[in-house]
């Protein structure tokens, strides 16, 4: 019965661990990065945009409805650091 009761004490640790610990979530970038993406996505012709937040499953940088001067608008995707836009993706 004692070696019910430890594995019992463990397992029930263990899953407190598991509830306790934070979900990874998204984060704005910092002014410096900010500024780094407006350069980047300014030089690729947008002229506004919604939100950017750094997605934790690429990781990339999301910028949301990145419009051109015509109007039309897309989701973007940039590499961190080098700020290159990889995904472009036109908006309905």
């Amino acid at each position: 019965m004692e070696v019910f009761m430890k594995i019992f004490a463990l397992a029930a640790a263990g899953a407190a661990v598991l509830v306790a610990t934070p979900a990874l979530a998204d984060r704005a970038p910092t002014t410096t990065e900010a500024a780094a993406i407006e350069k980047a996505v300014r030089a690729a012709g947008f002229v506004s945009w919604e939100e950017v937040e750094l997605d934790d499953d690429g990781p990339y940088w999301e910028v949301d409805d990145a419009r051109m001067a015509d109007g039309k608008r897309y989701d973007l995707k940039l590499r961190p650091g080098t700020y290159e836009i990889v995904k472009r993706e036109l908006e309905d």
